[in-house]
């Protein structure tokens, strides 16, 4: 009997992440930016965190929406920048299998919650600007306590099948990924044997979870920009343009670099693997770093109670 061209299926052990290939002579200077992002990243979402629980005129539905926002933008970011400076800095980009698969599911799970998150904020606008009279009626805590267990469900429910699909790939012992993190294609590309199921699912739940995200809040922008034209005032217009137009920049950066990975991943597009991967992290540390400013450092009551705070420390 003839073994020579049986093929053994085994799911590595570990797996190495190599980083950013084609710039490992300066991994040192790539990491110095991305580092000081999630810094910066991370005092800002903590601070606004802090400055919304602490606060209780800032109990309200949009800082309970942007306190959503910002919980999730540290998690997301917190799940993929460490792993990635340390392999920058110390080439450790040895990880476990099922390390890598953890770390798959929650970036995943992270960046749907984040979606939908600023659907959710795209609509506390739309009701606030439109149907002002009906805001405090339509979201109720109760409203935003279950609009914030559907968006934690359908993220859940649409993540797991994919790390399913991933985990019952057949692979052959391959294990070294040209990335800086575990995600579902990076992985689906270590595997030797039909990864069309998995790969039709990831697009599947991409169109029906982030890009239905996209084409609610574009129509929602479209209503209140209506709403906001008709303002009889042409300063209170100004200022309702203002604000909308900075949160229209931070949701263009979020689903632009987040599409740009996504079909560049599954497409290929001949995209330099450096700039893919560059991009890749970028639309994950990017607006953690952008929302406290926009979303909240843009907010008179944010700024307020901000410098209530200096104020109080400087009086200690």
């Amino acid at each position: 009997m003839n073994y020579n061209n049986t093929v053994i299926f085994m799911r590595p052990s570990t797996v190495i992440l190599i980083g950013i290939p084609g710039l490992d002579s300066i991994f040192h200077w790539v990491s110095i930016p991305f580092c000081a992002m999630y810094v910066v990243a991370f005092l800002g979402n903590f601070t606004l965190i802090y400055l919304i629980v602490s606060e209780s005129s800032l109990h309200e539905p949009m800082y309970a929406f942007l306190c959503m926002l910002s919980a999730t933008d540290l998690m997301l970011s917190s799940t993929i920048l460490p792993k990635m400076l340390a392999i920058l800095w110390f080439n450790a980009g040895a990880m476990t299998f099922t390390g890598c698969m953890i770390q798959t599911f929650f970036f995943h799970f992270f960046f749907l919650l984040e979606s939908v998150i600023l659907l959710s904020m795209a609509f506390d606008r739309y009701v606030a600007i439109c149907e002002p009279l009906r805001y405090t009626t339509i979201l109720t805590n109760k409203v935003i306590g279950n609009m914030a267990l559907v968006c934690v469900t359908r993220s859940l429910v649409f993540v797991a099948p994919g790390v399913y699909f991933l985990m019952n790939l057949k692979y052959c012992g391959n294990n070294v990924i040209h990335h800086t993190y575990c995600e579902n294609m990076v992985v689906a590309k270590l595997a030797c044997g039909d990864i069309s199921s998995s790969s039709v699912y990831g697009i599947t739940a991409a169109f029906l979870t982030t890009g239905l995200d996209f084409v609610f809040i574009f129509v929602s922008y479209v209503l209140i920009l209506r709403a906001v034209f008709a303002l009889p005032s042409k300063a209170a217009c100004l200022k309702a343009l203002s604000t909308c137009a900075a949160h229209v920049c931070i949701i263009l950066i979020f689903y632009i670099l987040a599409f740009f990975s996504f079909f560049t991943h599954r497409l290929g597009m001949g995209i330099p693997p450096h700039i893919h991967i560059l991009l890749a992290n970028l639309y994950i540390v990017a607006p953690p770093v952008l929302n406290p400013v926009v979303y909240g450092v843009n907010t008179k009551a944010i700024r307020t109670t901000l410098k209530k705070l200096f104020q109080w420390r400087r009086i200690q």
